[in-house]
């Protein structure tokens, strides 16, 4: 009977606790990480239509000798973004600063006095012959003293600019636009992973056909990555698990 090495069923479980992502890492040894093939993101397991309130439908009245139509948006057409697929730039440029302390400082003290100098006449016959010796007139005695003081501080301090190209994935019924931009990077082998995504104005975009991120409504801004640095500054997977089940 051929005996299995003990080294081989123990190589499998650590691949299996491992997962598909380290296997991912393993199968990219000695070779940057592999970008990814662009597409349709509509065509992507984990895209789902938008859906935003909308106003009521207005049907605009034709007007005779007049070359405006009622509830138009522009008199002359422009190139920029209006229709599923159309491409424009999103700019990104995020600078957050914020700072909080607190000082907390709170003292309590008390202290209470309890006698019984006289309780139903036995305190001349009875209670002096179980308490002898007892000073009747301060029989409890009660003192107590709190402190507390306290201080916290945060500071965050985020600077984030990017520049990357979106498309229109969808026009909706009140003709805002849904944009998704995505953007692939790799120095060396570091490979930086950008994503941004939205629902824009028509009116908002410039004439250069771009759009800044703080008139995009439900935006979604990822700036990522992975590659060698990115598993130096990440905590190995057994260490996240101790971090989270561990209560001390």
């Amino acid at each position: 009977m051929t005996r299995i090495p003990c080294s081989i069923p123990l190589g499998i479980a650590l691949l299996a606790l491992a997962g598909c992502g380290n296997l991912q890492r393993l199968s990219e040894v000695g070779r940057p990480p592999a970008m990814t093939q662009p597409g349709d993101p509509t065509q992507e397991a984990s895209w789902r239509p938008l859906t935003m309130p909308m106003p009521t439908p207005q049907t605009a009245a034709p007007q005779a000798n007049s070359l405006w139509r009622s509830g138009s948006r522009a008199f002359f057409k422009d190139q920029r973004a209006a229709t599923v697929g159309d491409i424009l730039t999103v700019l990104v440029n995020i600078a957050d600063a914020a700072s909080l302390k607190n000082n907390t400082t709170a003292n309590r003290k008390g202290n209470e006095s309890l006698g019984l100098p006289n309780l139903l006449g036995l305190e001349a016959t009875v209670i002096p012959r179980l308490l002898a010796g007892v000073d009747m007139n301060n029989v409890v005695g009660l003192s107590s003293a709190n402190g507390n003081a306290g201080t916290g501080e945060m500071k965050r301090d985020e600077t984030v600019t990017l520049k990357l190209a979106g498309v229109v994935t969808q026009v909706l019924p009140n003709g805002n636009l849904v944009v998704a931009a995505r953007q692939e990077v790799r120095v060396n082998a570091e490979l930086r992973e950008l994503a941004v995504s939205g629902v824009i104005r028509p009116q908002d975009i410039g004439s250069d056909n771009t759009v800044r991120h703080d008139r995009m409504a439900e935006a979604r801004i990822a700036y990522g990555g992975r590659g060698q640095l990115t598993d130096l500054q990440t905590p190995r997977w057994g260490q996240q698990v101790l971090d989270i089940v561990l209560p001390f």
